[in-house]
């Protein structure tokens, strides 16, 4: 039996609950894609470097440590958005705690970012 605290979307199961929980993904992932400039920009770099990784990379696993350090970046940005649009739902007021946690979001986006930098130039640059 569910809590009174649950969602009422909640209790499919099986492939039902796979094929919804798809349908929701790519519908986040478009939401992300028209509403989001430093997403659309992260896509686009996306794009350049996996291929750019498989033509760069020596070794399987430097191909797939650079790929995943760039579809790292596109998660912790979708993250950031997520807590953004949920921050700026509650209340477009000027808050310490609204503006902390969009700070902390974009601390994350920055360390991914960092994280290309340092795995791709130690790839490169051995």
């Amino acid at each position: 039996m569910k809590s009174s605290m649950e969602s009422p979307f909640k209790g499919k199961t099986g492939l039902r609950r796979l094929i919804n929980a798809f349908g929701y993904s790519i519908e986040g992932f478009k939401a992300a894609f028209k509403h989001e400039d430093a997403f659309r920009q992260e896509v686009f770099l996306a794009i350049v470097l996996i291929p750019l990784a498989f033509y760069l990379g020596k070794t399987s696993i430097e191909k797939a440590l650079m790929i995943a350090s760039v579809i790292l970046v596109m998660i912790v940005e979708l993250l950031n958005s997520a807590v953004e649009a949920a921050v700026d739902h509650t209340s477009t007021e000027h808050h310490a705690l609204a503006k902390r946690a969009k700070d902390i979001g974009s601390a994350a986006v920055f360390f991914a970012l960092s994280i290309v930098l340092v795995v791709w130039g130690l790839v490169l640059l051995g």
